[in-house]
């Protein structure tokens, strides 16, 4: 389906695999915009926004698609979970495709992180491992933040289960806690694993990005299918009909 996006972050590592990525799959870039620039002034003309740009501007980003009824895909990551709650209840009133990740093989690893949480017990120790480019400016990523929502949702914990990394006498590890681990170096465009380890055995999920083609493409295909959606807030699992 051809489009017209209004890209947000267009700049950036991510908005130019996008440009290159919506001419691939015949779709325009109706308005590259990054910092300085004005999305308002090109939002008649395009069918979707996607904004893969910083988190202290998707408050904005959503209360423009908002105020001209046009669907909005977004990758931004980095906010707090009370901001977050915020922006999707106002994000509901267009549909809108919010993910930590675009790639169809991140959103297999959500499907088996989830249903491995179902079937091992608490006496699997469950632990997200991520690494990213030495330039990413926020931990942990989107994605490992969305595989630890799932690993919590199953396990009926809440935020405090979490613990970002160990130093010190820590004591034993109790059943209740999740780790989150998230390393930094190189060129790494994206590697998260999840870990569920058991006196005995040992069960690793594994998803390793090499080009980030792959959450291009998926932004735009997330892009062409919401502006045939009603308003809602879906996420990369609705677009690949794995719900």
């Amino acid at each position: 389906m051809s489009i017209s996006i209004l890209l947000n972050g267009a700049k950036g590592r991510m908005g130019q695999a996008i440009t290159a990525a919506a001419i691939d799959m015949g779709c325009r870039i109706g308005a590259a915009c990054d910092a300085g620039d004005k999305p308002a002034d090109h939002i008649a003309s395009c069918d979707a926004i996607i904004d893969f740009s910083f988190h202290a501007v998707t408050r904005g980003m959503i209360e423009l698609a908002v105020a001209h009824n046009k669907p909005i895909i977004i990758g931004t990551t980095g906010h707090s979970s009370e901001e977050k709650k915020e922006l999707l209840a106002l994000a509901a009133k267009v549909p809108c495709v919010w993910a930590g990740n675009f790639s169809v093989g991140v959103n297999l690893l959500f499907a088996l992180t989830r249903r491995a949480s179902a079937v091992l017990g608490n006496d699997y120790d469950a632990e997200v491992l991520e690494m990213h480019h030495r330039f990413k400016k926020d931990a942990p990523s989107g994605t490992a933040a969305r595989l630890l929502e799932i690993i919590l949702e199953e396990r009926k914990l809440n935020e405090t289960a979490l613990r970002h990394g160990r130093q010190g006498i820590t004591g034993e590890r109790t059943n209740s806690e999740v780790g989150i681990h998230a390393i930094r170096g190189g060129d790494v465009v994206g590697d998260h694993t999840v870990i569920f380890a058991a006196l005995g055995e040992r069960v690793e999920l594994t998803h390793k990005a090499s080009d980030r083609s792959i959450f291009a493409r998926g932004a735009v295909r997330a892009a062409q299918w919401a502006v045939s959606q009603k308003p809602g807030v879906y996420d990369m699992q609705d677009v690949l009909g794995l719900k």
